[in-house]
């Protein structure tokens, strides 16, 4: 038997370089500052857990998809394949110790076993955050809020928000006397960007006849159009369509709202918007980068006031909550796509040369006074001709290189401007701080 074993990675999984994962983690800092900007807070749950509990609501491609086996205990377990269902679980639980609504964010691996295509993996991360504890459109709207300042921000561009309402597309089944199979319907119109107008219409004429077909589409066809249709006029349009009732009027409100907030441009009321998964009940949402549409949405959810009941035997009023998740590899591949990821090879800029190695102890005395004034500082630790440590200095992406007087690393400093090739000699440590200082602000 051979002891060579071959380096190999599952289809649909990643290794991750310093420069890519440097790169992943900026993004969720700066996700993380919004959401703690609006009071919330982070949770984590296991990756593993009970397969009853993940597929307890999941419903439709969710079975086909999830990771599944029994482990050593001849358990039926299973990788969570969103971080929505083990939060209901988690809020189950542990109820009694939290304070509604209850605001929460997390950020982590969820696995799913579908097909890869740009953006969309078998492992990825999620970034979710949820209000629980209250039905009211101004959570709802709180949810779009976020979205609509965070994600621009982080894209560089514009970024279209498109929302529904569950309760209409219900009704206006329900007035074609299709509501017994709605789950179905709902999860076939999901499809119609990733399929087209012609297959979804073909799907629908299997389900309800090609009459009633017709008409599905023609409602979904109601989307405001920016431009021309306001969200106020599509709004009427798909009421007289689905009949007058709350739903409406809740949609009115939140759209109130984003006037008076002033993000009402970056929203769109659209009702082919139906989300797949079977727990969502009210608003739902879906995101897109304006320049890339076609890489698909970057951030989803809604409302799902039902998903908790299923692990409580709790009786008392059920906790209804509205959430939604960024896919942080999506959004990746779509500012890649779009020239604006910005790539950085290190988390310094900065590092100390090794002019001596019985030097080091004082070379990170040097660099502790560097870290000390808020500038990432690294050490080089093999004494090498200065040419070989500026080009290892280039390829970390460093921008600066310090050189030590080789006999008196305490003494005074020379500054390598790696990308001028340019040297400022005699510097003190408090000069050489001023000019990081000024670089790191600039």
């Amino acid at each position: 038997m051979s002891d060579y074993i071959e380096p190999r990675i599952l289809k649909g999984f990643r290794d991750f370089l310093p420069a890519a994962e440097i790169t992943r983690r900026n993004l969720v800092e700066k996700i993380e500052v919004s959401f703690r900007s609006y009071g919330f807070v982070p949770i984590d749950t296991p990756a593993l857990e009970y397969a009853e509990i993940l597929l307890g609501k999941g419903g439709g491609e969710t079975e086909k998809q999830i990771y599944r086996f029994k482990d050593n205990g001849d358990r039926d377990v299973a990788l969570r394949f969103d971080l929505t269902v083990p939060f209901a679980r988690f809020l189950a639980e542990h109820r009694e110790e939290l304070h509604f609504p209850f605001k929460r964010y997390h950020i982590a691996k969820v696995w799913r076993g579908e097909n890869t295509q740009r953006g969309r993996y078998r492992e990825f991360t999620q970034c979710d955050f949820d209000i629980i504890g209250s039905d009211s459109a101004a959570s709802d709207f709180e949810i779009i809020h976020i979205m609509s300042k965070t994600l621009p921000a982080i894209a560089g561009g514009k970024v279209i928000i498109r929302i529904n309402h569950r309760g209409l597309f219900n009704r206006f089944l329900s007035r074609l006397g299709l509501l017994e199979v709605s789950v179905d319907i709902l999860r076939t119109v999901d499809k119609l960007a990733k399929i087209g107008q012609e297959k979804t219409l073909a799907l629908l004429s299997l389900l309800v006849g090609d009459s009633k077909a017709k008409d599905i589409l023609d409602f979904i066809g109601l989307s405001q159009i920016p431009g021309g249709r306001s969200f106020s006029e599509t709004l009427v349009a798909i009421t007289a369509a689905a009949g007058p009732c709350p739903e409406s009027e809740h949609l009115g409100l939140i759209h109130s709202f984003m006037v008076d907030s002033g993000v009402a441009d970056s929203v769109v009321l659209d009702p082919s918007i139906t989300r797949g998964l079977d727990y969502y009940t009210g608003i739902v949402f879906e995101s897109f980068l304006a320049e890339l549409p076609d890489i698909g949405s970057i951030c989803s959810g809604g409302r799902y006031d039902n998903l908790v009941g299923l692990y409580s035997a709790d009786k008392r009023s059920p906790l209804r909550g509205v959430g939604t998740s960024i896919g942080i590899d999506r959004l990746i591949a779509g500012l890649e796509a779009l020239g604006r990821l910005q790539i950085e090879q290190s988390y310094a800029f900065i590092a100390i040369a090794c002019i001596k190695e019985a030097a080091g102890g004082a070379y990170q005395a040097l660099a502790e006074k560097i870290r000390l004034a808020g500038i990432p500082c690294e050490v080089f630790m093999e004494e090498e001709k200065l040419t070989k440590q500026f080009q290892l200095a280039e390829k970390k992406g460093f921008r600066w290189l310090i050189i030590p007087d080789g006999e008196n690393p305490a003494g005074t400093l020379t500054l390598r401007d790696l990308s001028k090739r340019e040297n400022r000699e005699g510097l003190s440590l408090k000069e050489l701080i001023g000019i990081l200082s000024c670089d790191t602000v600039n």
